[in-house]
């Protein structure tokens, strides 16, 4: 099969080829498995924040071009399918917020005009400028009179009595963004579950978040929204473990589609095999990662933590991926706590200007070639380096390497017998060979 190579580097983060030479490099042999066919991929995508959407709105109509174009454009840009939005406010919205007045438990005040100035133009720009947008929505916290803390913030939990009402109210904005022409098609039941955050935050035990979804939020998602794909546990890979034997060990099973995770605390991808293991007919998102305090808009590092998690994920049943912020300004927000964080496209609004740095060169060697639909693949790789594979709906093949050593090793990347693949990369070198069919 015809091949190209894409390469990206410490020595330069945007696309390229591969460095000549380094015939003295040590060499590392894998070998793809076409018959091994594993997990679907839904695809990848990023989050509609409220932050994001503010910053786009005070770029020029050129950058503001160029930023749809970067994310959204299948042929030239990262291709993005998937999208995340909040249910009312996070961290990083302007402010804390609901959809309904003070105390309104009755809905009678519901309206979604908060999101009418900045998100809502920015997503229908961003459907119309790619093939479409699956979306994720996510609560942060429900509103402070359904909380036993009475805030939005610092965590609390959700109020004994109050189940049913915050699933009515879910049930509403789920309905209300079908009206919109925005339809969501994924639903976690609450972010970072088990986090007590200064920010929007609310925490479920194992058993309240399975007693929520089998007797209050699955049966109306059932009977009014039974095309909505219910995510569990949204949070850090840890305890994913423990959360799903509780939800999917019970009466909550038959409601969830699977569960989200991120990446903070741990790297122990291996918890997400075993909840595969486990569970094979229930299915594995990955929900949010960032590099937190403050941007990092030039070096390489953002590039290798990307790259290393997303191809361990990948190789440990990861079905999609949901970036954090798709953009944000030069101080990393905005952020109306200062939880300043990084993404992979900063926005300097005082010239007007967009900056894409090394983290979306490391996922555009996933997104673009590693296609909605494509079928991961097995890989013999007895060697240090990270790779991961995957076979498209048109036949073409697609196999992602990181080298995370420092330094360079030569890469035998075989296909057939009588057919095999050689580069360079140097230490933390990442590369795309794409076999086209």
């Amino acid at each position: 099969m015809p091949y190209t190579v894409l390469y990206s580097g410490p020595g330069g983060a945007r696309w390229g080829q591969p460095p000549a030479g380094g015939r003295d490099a040590p060499i590392a042999r894998l070998r793809l498995l076409p018959r091994e066919r594993r997990q679907t991929l839904l695809g990848f995508g990023g989050a509609f924040t409220e932050a994001a959407a503010y910053v786009f709105s005070l770029l020029p109509e050129p950058a503001q071009e160029e930023f749809l174009g970067a994310y959204f454009d299948p042929g030239q840009g990262l291709g993005y399918t998937l999208g995340r939005v909040s249910i009312h406010s996070s961290d990083f919205s302007l402010c804390s917020y609901v959809y309904t007045a003070p105390g309104d438990e009755e809905l009678a005040s519901f309206t979604l005009a908060h999101e009418q100035k900045w998100l809502f133009p920015l997503l229908r720009r961003a459907m119309r400028r790619g093939k479409g947008l699956a979306l994720l929505a996510s609560p942060w916290s429900p509103p402070p009179w359904l909380k036993t803390n009475g805030s939005m913030l610092q965590g609390g939990a959700l109020r004994e009595g109050a189940q049913d009402k915050w699933a009515a109210y879910i049930d509403r904005y789920l309905s209300e963004m079908k009206a919109q022409g925005l339809p969501v098609g994924y639903l976690s039941v609450q972010n970072e579950a088990a986090a007590v955050q200064p920010w929007e935050s609310c925490v479920y035990t194992p058993a309240q978040e399975a007693a929520f979804v089998a007797d209050f939020l699955g049966p109306r998602l059932a009977q009014h929204h039974p095309e909505v794909k219910l995510l569990g546990w949204d949070h850090n890979r840890d305890k994913i473990l423990p959360r799903a034997d509780e939800l999917y060990g019970g009466r909550a099973a038959r409601y969830l589609w699977g569960l989200g995770f991120h990446w903070y605390v741990c790297d122990e991808h291996r918890n997400l095999t075993a909840v595969h293991n486990a569970w094979p007919q229930k299915h594995l998102l990955f929900t949010e990662g960032c590099l937190e305090g403050g941007p990092q808009p030039h070096g390489w590092q953002p590039a290798v933590r990307y790259a290393r998690d997303y191809l361990q994920n990948l190789n440990h049943w990861c079905e999609g991926f949901f970036d954090w912020n798709l953009l944000l300004d030069w101080q990393g927000g905005p952020n109306h706590v200062g939880n300043y964080c990084h993404a992979p496209i900063l926005a300097d609004t005082a010239a007007g200007r967009i900056h894409k740095n090394s983290a979306y060169y490391a996922i555009g060697h996933f997104s673009r070639f590693l296609k909605p639909g494509a079928h991961c693949l097995g890989l013999e790789n007895p060697t240090p380096l990270l790779a991961a594979a995957a076979q498209n709906p048109d036949g073409s093949l697609a196999c992602v390497l990181l080298n995370p050593t420092d330094k360079p090793m030569r890469a035998q990347l075989s296909l057939s017998p009588g057919q095999s693949v050689e580069l360079l990369l140097e230490g933390e070198g990442l590369a795309t060979v794409h076999f086209t069919a």
